[in-house]
């Protein structure tokens, strides 16, 4: 056993099977995966019945109110809306929120990180490929945001047309970005994907 809580069906004949233990790092802890592999397993249906969640209605009404606030307050003007920065902020905040896993958080529920009962150390990086905590996807977010911002900076320094000692600074802020947080995200990668024989500076 490599984790704990583990959920295992002894069949009245013969020995178990492989799909006799619950796959706990692949399925996840929710009570109604949970139910499903019972009844696969037993033929015993149990009903799982949830509380209602109002967070995301709630959420949506807050959104829309919010929305419609600032369009009223903002009538006489609606400019903002043409403005490429602000369009482009909220598509990279949506494209860092997706790919740092925050969707898979949503689908399986994973805990926020994991604490070894025996030495208590703390883990927010999960050792499988199988699996993450949401930890782990606010540090792949944070990590994708500053290599985004490394890029940006880059970019400025290349087709901006300011002080020539100015733009070397922004050039080398921005490589510097994109080598030292890609190492660590290549790091992360080699830690969940066992094997994988590649690094860059940090292994």
């Amino acid at each position: 056993m490599n984790s704990a809580p583990t959920f295992m069906h002894f069949p009245p004949k013969g020995r178990p099977k492989r799909a006799d233990t619950f796959d706990l790092q692949r399925i996840g802890f929710a009570a109604e995966q949970l139910a499903k592999w019972i009844a696969d397993r037993t033929d015993v249906h149990i009903r799982v019945f949830r509380p209602p969640n109002y967070s995301g209605t709630i959420a949506l009404a807050l959104l829309v109110s919010l929305v419609g606030g600032l369009l009223y307050l903002r009538r006489n003007n609606l400019e903002f809306i043409y403005n490429k920065t602000g369009w482009a902020m909220v598509s990279l905040c949506i494209v860092f929120a997706m790919t740092s896993g925050q969707m898979w958080n949503h689908i399986r529920g994973p805990p926020y990180a994991h604490k070894n009962p025996h030495n208590g150390q703390v883990s927010y990086i999960h050792g499988s490929s199988q699996a993450q905590f949401v930890a782990e996807s606010h540090i792949i977010l944070v990590l994708n945001a500053a290599i985004t911002m490394g890029m940006v900076l880059l970019n400025e320094a290349a087709t901006s047309k300011g002080d020539v000692g100015k733009r070397r600074i922004i050039c080398l802020v921005g490589l510097g970005l994109v080598v030292f947080f890609f190492s660590f995200l290549l790091s992360i990668f080699r830690s969940k994907y066992h094997g994988y024989p590649y690094s860059f500076l940090i292994k």
